[in-house]
């Protein structure tokens, strides 16, 4: 055979036709602009675009079966706009469950106390330490903000304290929405709907700072995690059917895995994050892994879209949440 019938066999190789399968195509801007079918479009564009179709596909099956519905935020997420959005959810009640670190609890209170300002991701490190500001990305949190925070805070927990030596994050939590009693906090609204926050890693940011400071006044007060650890499972197993969103990774993504380890399986998961799998992390861990572990469910009702929650969620809770809300 000669080298280049060698080459046309291989290259020029017959193809078998699938029977049924979605023409890839994007949205025609020949057409007048409509944004609600430019996002339709996405589920025939491939790549992220498509998951993320698939995402929004998946929140709307949580909804329509009324599954008890987990949300879950790393701090950062609190730090930039979105915290807006996560308010939105709780103060309508669209959700269930919120899971979150410290920083996700603290910033929103701290913003109610003053503004978060943009900044830029370039800005000298070494200067802003100067001038006391710190920066979250291009995110600036000038830290008189947290001096202020440490003013409401600290008397909330003297409070706690001449009631009980120990208390839960997700009592202690109530209590700050509670306490805050502005309409523009997250755990304000939490609070009036009784929406049940847990945070197992409550002390990693500027309220471990303050516990750290009190423990000296009063070494006995105590931060009561298994506590939270015991309700969640159980508000978990007693669930007919979950539904988990997950915006970013490590401890709240595993946290709300966990708790549904213990159900068999979580029914309908959407991830938004960017973190790999390659060093074996469960924050990059595939949800294909979750499955393995009894954390989720195998029937393929999840998908993971990698990307930023910042651009991608406020478009997702365009097509579900608030478009159930207008219904």
């Amino acid at each position: 055979m000669d080298k280049e019938k060698t080459a046309r066999k291989n290259v020029l190789r017959k193809s078998q036709e699938p029977s049924k399968y979605t023409k890839i195509k994007g949205y025609d801007f020949d057409k007048k602009l409509n944004y609600d079918e430019l996002l339709d479009s996405y589920s025939s564009s491939g790549f992220q675009a498509t998951n993320f179709a698939k995402a929004i596909e998946i929140i709307n099956k949580m909804i329509k079966d009324d599954c008890k519905i987990y949300l879950g935020y790393t701090s950062n997420m609190v730090s930039s706009g979105l915290r807006d959005v996560f308010r939105y959810l709780v103060k309508n009640k669209m959700v269930d469950i919120i899971v979150t670190t410290g920083g996700g609890i603290e910033e929103d209170i701290i913003k109610c106390l003053g503004d978060f300002i943009l900044g830029d991701f370039d800005l000298s490190g070494k200067e802003l330490r100067k001038k006391g500001i710190n920066r979250i990305g291009n995110i600036l949190v000038p830290n008189s903000r947290y001096c202020d925070f440490e003013d409401f805070f600290m008397p909330l927990l003297n409070k706690v304290y001449k009631e009980k030596k120990s208390i839960s994050p997700s009592e202690l939590t109530y209590l700050l929405g509670k306490e805050i009693n502005n309409q523009d906090s997250i755990y304000y609204w939490a609070y009036k709907n009784n929406i049940p926050v847990f945070s197992p890693a409550i002390i990693d940011g500027s309220m471990g700072d303050m516990i750290y400071f009190f423990k000296y006044q009063k070494p006995d007060f105590e931060i009561n995690i298994a506590e939270d650890m015991k309700k969640l499972n159980d508000m978990t197993i007693d669930a007919k059917k979950t539904g988990l969103i997950i915006l970013g990774s490590g401890l709240i993504k595993h946290h709300i895995l966990n708790a549904n380890m213990m159900r068999n399986g979580a029914d309908y998961v959407v991830y938004i994050n960017n973190s790999q799998e390659f060093d074996g992390s469960d924050a990059g861990a595939k949800i294909e892994e979750a499955v393995s572990w009894g954390k989720v469910l195998p029937e393929k009702n999840y998908i993971k879209v990698f990307g930023d929650a910042t651009i991608l969620f406020p478009l997702i809770v365009a097509k579900t949440f608030k478009k159930d809300d207008e219904q």
